[in-house]
């Protein structure tokens, strides 16, 4: 018996249509596929009703089909030797004018399948989502074998037990660069400048104070904050669709006035005023999430430049800024937030984690006890 059509378009070369990807399917398939790029087409439209979790998958299955197509394979030949090859080619994509570039709309000409090599973390995801991809085409009868069952290195796997959240902006130099968006926004001229500055400026307020992904940014409406028995609440749609309410800093408010007054609104929200939170130049058209990510890069690439023109920065924060992404955003204000003794509780809530050990990684005050206590440990014990 097979399954109905309806797979997911993948964005792959004309190339690739004459390599092993192209090949028929294999006897006793159990999915009505021609050919390897379909049969992970077909996979993909399983998360249909998870389209963030399909883009994400889509990503890594797109990354795995062009280097099988580089090499002339199709899926099948996938072997233990093979995967190794394609894990090293993650952490250094190569030639890189070929695989690696800005974010591009997926229909451009000049877009890359990455944006740069990827980090230890960011490899794991990707072999535990392609592991699940397979599993899924062997039991659907396209491949004989899943070779990612064969890698037996614990240190690979993704889970919840790694170590302390490193990615974010330590206390002095995020006030540091709240102070330059603000003062930026504050001195932007009328027009197109002062409605940029003052988006940016509400966008990393807004990141700040309540830790969105950035795809909840993007999606959020202005009725998603909304008045209950005298709190403000913003209820969000987060991963796996679970809808969640969190409290309102005052801060945030402020923030969500100031830019609710650029868009000539009342400072507060109503309960059905449901236009994107974030807007265009037009001051009505939503932003997509690919759009947002290059704002929020760029706004750390300016700030970068403008610490460094100062000349007193340190290489570490120079450094920062510049590697910095969105999401670092998120883990600031999280890890900033279990540093001023918000309880793990409240944290896990905030962060909307299934698991307190996953919040945990932001407790860096452990940390910092240890260093002052074994401070005392010298080669000369004092009497």
């Amino acid at each position: 018996m097979t399954e109905p059509r309806g797979e997911v378009a993948l964005r792959l070369p004309l190339e690739a249509t004459g390599t092993g990807l192209m090949r028929p399917a294999p006897a006793g398939a159990r999915i009505d596929a021609e050919h390897d790029v379909a049969a992970v087409g077909l996979w993909l439209a399983e998360y249909r009703l998870s389209p963030r979790t399909q883009r994400h998958y889509r990503k890594e299955a797109e990354r795995l089909l062009l280097w099988l197509a580089d090499h002339g394979l199709g899926l099948s030949e996938l072997d233990r030797r093979r995967l190794a090859d394609f894990e090293a080619f993650l952490a250094d994509p190569r030639p890189s004018e070929r695989w690696i570039g800005p974010t591009r709309r997926r229909s451009d000409p000049d877009w890359r399948p990455f944006r740069g090599p990827l980090g230890a973390a960011s490899r794991r995801q990707s072999l535990v989502i392609l592991q699940g991809m397979f599993a899924w085409l062997q039991e659907a009868g396209w491949v004989a074998h899943n070779p990612f069952r064969l890698v037996r290195d614990k240190g690979r796997r993704l889970d919840n037990r790694q170590g302390r959240v490193e990615r974010y902006l330590e206390r002095p130099l995020w006030s540091w660069l709240w102070h330059w968006i603000d003062q930026r926004a504050a001195a932007a001229p009328s027009g197109r400048p002062r409605f940029e500055a003052q988006r940016i400026r509400f966008v990393f307020a807004f990141a700040y104070l309540l830790a969105p992904r950035i795809s909840e940014i993007a999606a959020a409406r202005m009725s998603d904050f909304r008045l209950r028995e005298g709190h403000w609440w913003w209820e969000v749609t987060g991963k796996g669709d679970k809808r969640a309410a969190l409290p309102v800093p005052a801060e945030m408010l402020q923030a969500l006035a100031v830019w609710r007054g650029e868009l000539g609104l009342a400072a507060q929200p109503g309960a059905f005023e449901h236009e994107p939170l974030l807007r265009g130049l037009d001051g009505e058209r939503p932003l997509g999430d690919n759009q947002l990510y290059r704002l929020i890069k760029a706004a750390f690439q300016a700030a970068a430049q403008a610490l460094e023109r100062r000349g007193d920065a340190r290489p570490e924060q120079l450094a920062a800024l510049r590697a910095a992404t969105p999401h670092w955003l998120r883990h600031t204000s999280l890890t900033h937030q279990a540093q001023h003794g918000v309880e793990l509780r409240y944290l896990a809530q905030s962060a909307r984690h299934a698991r307190l050990d996953t919040t945990a990684r932001y407790l860096h005050t452990e940390a910092e006890e240890w260093q002052r206590q074994v401070s005392g440990h010298r080669l000369e014990p004092s009497g």
